[in-house]
């Protein structure tokens, strides 16, 4: 069974940081591209970054370029988000998820508050 958790998230003051990780089981993560999305309030799921299985290169999307880093340590089958500069308009829920498998963990929530 695949499954994904999320952990990291809290309340933090604009231009603060903060480190998500997300622990993968049931699948070989290593072979497989793995994503951040997150949930603003009242909009939908929007993407936030993607890193491949092979290179380790990365993709982002324009409103946390330069602030946020995705990265990954297949030896601890762990995917993280490194976020940096942080803004209230960051403030959402966060979800790492296996597009290719469908899967998508439970969440965390960040709060970008002063």
């Amino acid at each position: 069974e695949v499954q994904l958790v999320e952990s990291g998230g809290g309340r933090v003051q604009p231009g603060g940081s903060l480190r998500l990780s997300c622990a993968a089981s049931g699948f070989d993560f290593s072979g497989y591209a793995m994503t951040w999305v997150r949930h603003l309030p009242g909009k939908g799921i929007e993407w936030i970054s993607t890193i491949n299985s092979g290179d380790g290169s990365a993709i982002y999307e324009d409103s946390v370029k330069g602030r946020f880093t995705i990265s990954r340590d297949n030896a601890k089958n762990t995917l993280y988000l490194q976020m940096d500069s942080l803004k209230p308009d960051d403030t959402a829920v966060y979800y790492c998820a296996c597009p290719q498998l469908r899967s998508r963990g439970q969440g965390t929530q960040v709060t970008v508050s002063s």
